[in-house]
């Protein structure tokens, strides 16, 4: 078993934060109409994806509906339509859709993983259950050491960024969509999220995502050029 595999199988039985595991089960048990015949993943989800690669999407937390109910990032609901399309745009997906953990889809350079790992209610993690989830993340990041570049979905990402890998950067980047901040080996990489809210009103269109994306591959280039010519 893979390290990241032993990290995969210890996070899906977590229940450090009540609350979350009481709304994430409740979910699972009384579904929405439209998924009433499926079997609703309701354990924490853990990251996704290629783990050599040097762009690493941060995400917020899965969605009630969507990773709770197929048990992976961004599949299943509206904002993971808009991601995976992006993705495949821009040659990080195999496919342009995810609806399920079986469905073929293959990432390339690129792991998906959020901050929070249970859905929390109305989208909103508490501080406590964002403290709780943070070693997991830790454990995730220490086991991608090719990631170079973290492109954040959001603010909430881009702060839970900066506390993971630049806890003692001052003045605090601010978070912006196209912002970038070293921290430490790692770029992060602000873009906003692609939930309904962004989407639906063109705050976030599928153009600025692909070119978030391109940037986080160039970005991931050059820091992969530097460490092949640095001396040994």
């Amino acid at each position: 078993m893979s390290a990241l595999a032993a990290v995969e199988r210890e996070l899906v039985d977590c229940r450090r934060c009540p609350r979350l595991v009481e709304w994430r089960e409740q979910v699972a048990r009384e579904k929405r109409a439209a998924f009433r015949d499926w079997d609703y993943w309701g354990r924490p989800v853990p990251g996704f994806g290629d783990p050599a690669a040097r762009v690493l999407l941060l995400g917020l937390a899965p969605a009630a509906h969507g990773a709770n109910r197929t048990g992976r990032m961004f599949t299943g609901d509206r904002s993971g339509d808009f991601l995976y399309a992006a993705l495949h745009a821009t040659g990080f997906a195999n496919q342009p859709t995810a609806v399920s953990r079986d469905d073929g889809l293959e990432l390339r350079d690129c792991f998906i993983t959020a901050a929070v790992r249970c859905a929390p209610p109305a989208n909103k993690p508490l501080p406590s259950e964002r403290d709780s989830c943070a070693p997991w993340l830790d454990a995730e990041l220490a086991l991608l050491p090719s990631g170079r570049v973290v492109v954040c979905l959001g603010a909430f990402a881009w702060a839970v960024g900066l506390h993971h890998l630049a806890p003692d950067l001052r003045p605090r980047p601010r978070f912006a969509h196209g912002a970038e901040a070293v921290a430490g080996d790692r770029v992060l990489l602000g873009c906003f999220h692609p939930s309904q809210q962004n989407t639906f009103t063109g705050r976030l269109t599928p153009a600025m995502l692909d070119a978030v994306l391109a940037r986080a591959r160039a970005l991931g280039g050059q820091a992969r050029s530097a460490a092949s010519t640095s001396p040994a």
